[in-house]
């Protein structure tokens, strides 16, 4: 069985205000999801750690060292996997995102709207303001999914990143809108789960208090991580821990997509399991 997967990528939400998502945990509460934290590799930044959770490859590992690193990823990504595998992609997200996968240098009248079957992401709605509503980012994603019916969706709002650098890590205007998303997410989450979706939603990096993120503190590393679906396990594993690198080859094993990425742990239900291997 090859699952769709959607991934919801929550720009700078740190695991510390992760208590404002409501309805996040209502679902794990009733048993209908699971939750973890994880930690992020370093540095704690956003171009980096796009990289590393969409290949699998830390930062330093990867050369995607800092935000101002603007080329092509060298890695295999899970929107090249997916598409080797003949699977349709799709990503609804910050620009970087194309910019690491699909075209370098990025160019908004070009690369805003993309449908090519050629490249790794092949259809894309991209954004370059920090401040595009999450609102609107989350309409961009589930148009891509109506109308393309991908098998693999990325879907990256800014909103609670861009409160985090304007307001701080102990701020109203950083707890609310990640409460804001919270209240989005209850809108789509119940339709994309009964569309058969396998959801996974977690972020790149938290905040402090100085406005910014990029070391070592829990604050900048610990991040909240849920998954949602019928391939994953009833309850998390007792004393099991998993790492930012292996969110990709999670991604990978719930489409059914061979890869070579460090492995993640047993998460997925053992039929579901011997049906992909």
């Amino acid at each position: 069985m090859q699952h769709k997967v959607i991934v919801v990528l929550v720009d700078g939400l740190a695991a510390e205000v992760a208590h404002c998502m409501g309805y996040l945990f209502g679902m794990v509460e009733a048993g209908r999801g699971l939750h973890t934290t994880l930690n992020a590799a370093l540095p704690s930044l956003s171009r980096p750690l796009y990289e590393c959770i969409l290949t699998g490859v830390p930062p330093v590992a990867s050369g995607i060292t800092h935000n101002g690193v603007s080329r092509l990823s060298q890695h295999e990504s899970i929107f090249h996997l997916a598409r080797a595998a003949g699977k349709r992609t799709a990503a609804a997200a910050y620009h970087w995102v194309s910019e690491l996968y699909n075209q370098s240098p990025w160019l908004a009248a070009r690369d805003r709207f993309t449908h090519d079957e050629q490249l790794p992401i092949q259809h894309g709605c991209f954004y370059w303001d920090d401040a595009y509503p999450d609102s609107h980012l989350l309409m961009d994603g589930e148009w891509l999914r109506s109308q393309y019916d991908p098998d693999f969706l990325l879907i990256h709002p800014m909103g609670v990143d861009d409160a985090g650098h304007k307001f701080g890590l102990d701020s109203r205007q950083y707890r609310n809108q990640a409460r804001r998303m919270d209240s989005l997410l209850a809108d789509l989450l119940p339709q994309w789960l009964a569309a058969g979706y396998q959801v996974v939603i977690t972020s790149d990096h938290g905040m402090n208090k100085d406005l910014s993120h990029g070391g070592t503190l829990a604050e900048e590393r610990t991040v909240p991580l849920w998954l949602f679906g019928d391939a994953f396990v009833e309850r998390w594993p007792d004393g099991v821990v998993i790492a930012q690198t292996q969110l990709c080859a999670l991604m990978a094993d719930l489409l059914g997509v061979p890869h070579d990425k460090p492995a993640a742990p047993p998460l997925l239900k053992a039929t579901f399991m011997r049906e992909v291997h």
